[in-house]
């Protein structure tokens, strides 16, 4: 007796290749998708942290531009005080012009804080901008709902 050919086996190992490709293809599709988002959000990142560093510099300009301050020249060969700087003015939020910049769509909150030296000692100031992609009310940080694509920097200056 002659035995009966089998068929159809090669048609389930094309099945089970053709399953393999495809789950990898969309492991590969996930993977890619993943690199692009992680990579434009870290230019958000650069952005915002060049956002935050023109606010800290807007900041230092304000409180360093004090008029009796003078930038520590002598005013009518009167020297300045150095305390006689103010951190009035160097506190707010802006937002970049939509076309004007590479910075546009953020929003920077600066502010500023004086600590006098009890002992007559100079006056030393903290200036603070953080910089948003999605503010909150006009003012950044967002700490009530962003979504996955909020990005924020903060720096600190103290002199």
């Amino acid at each position: 007796m002659r035995p009966v050919a089998q068929h159809g086996f090669s048609i389930i190992a094309a099945i089970f290749i053709l399953v393999v490709l495809a789950a990898l293809g969309a492991f590969m599709v996930t993977i890619s998708t993943t690199q692009a988002v992680g990579s434009a959000l870290d230019i958000q990142g650069s952005r915002a942290y060049q956002a935050a560093r023109s606010g800290i510099e807007w900041g230092v300009f304000q409180v360093q531009a004090t008029a009796a301050y003078r930038f520590g020249y002598t005013a009518l060969g009167v020297a300045t005080n150095p305390n006689t700087r103010s951190c009035t003015g160097a506190s707010g939020s802006f937002a970049f012009p939509g076309s004007a910049t590479t910075l546009s769509g953020f929003t920077v909150s600066v502010s500023c804080t004086a600590f006098t030296d009890a002992n007559s000692g100079p006056t030393v100031y903290q200036v603070s901008a953080v910089a948003c992609n999605q503010p909150s009310g006009g003012s950044c940080p967002n700490n009530t709902n962003p979504n996955s694509f909020y990005v924020e920097r903060r720096l600190d200056v103290v002199f």
